[in-house]
């Protein structure tokens, strides 16, 4: 009986320190990161994730409250990746929803002397891989920019439930903006 008690203790501790660990890793990560040659402040609290491939970076947003969560991703491919009208189109594309000025939004801008354009599509979010299995999202929105940047156009793309994309679309645009300055 001792035994189990004392394996209970150890396996409980290791536990304990795993958790530590992650939560160490989210307050130790860097306020600032780098995707081709721009310079983003993250959201303080906005967790940054390990990211691979054609993913530069990748952050989680989290709602205190509801334990909701959302994407923030970062790509890069070098040149135009195919264009911004393409990737804006591709973007909507994956809303069910038809494409009206209720349900999806393009705003092109300049900021500084580097052009934007945001994205906001709202409604059953086609979720998954390029050409793979797909998984409708309700209620969701995507909030995207577009960044044609000296090293090639960025692409950022952000996307979780309407409420939660509501909250933070602030510090999205913020946060996008804090690479231009």
């Amino acid at each position: 009986m001792k035994r189990i008690q004392f394996l209970t203790r150890m396996a409980m501790a290791v536990i304990g320190l795993g958790m530590f660990a992650q939560v160490a890793t989210a307050a130790d990560a860097p306020a600032t990161f780098d995707v081709a040659g721009l310079k983003f402040k993250r959201p303080a609290t906005w967790e940054s994730i390990e990211s691979t491939g054609m993913r530069k970076a990748q952050l989680k947003v989290t709602d205190a409250k509801t334990k909701e969560t959302g994407d923030v991703v970062f790509f890069h491919f070098g040149g135009d990746g195919g264009g911004t009208d393409a990737n804006v189109k591709r973007w909507l594309s994956q809303f069910e929803e038809p494409r009206d000025e209720k349900n999806h939004k393009i705003e092109p801008t300049t900021v500084g002397s580097t052009k934007v354009t945001y994205v906001r599509a709202e409604g059953t979010y086609s979720s998954g891989m390029p050409g793979g299995p797909k998984t409708p999202l309700k209620d969701h929105v995507l909030l995207g920019a577009i960044i044609e940047g000296k090293e090639g156009h960025v692409f950022i793309r952000y996307t979780s439930p309407k409420a939660l994309a509501a909250a933070s679309e602030k510090e999205f645009k913020s946060m996008v903006e804090s690479a231009l300055k």
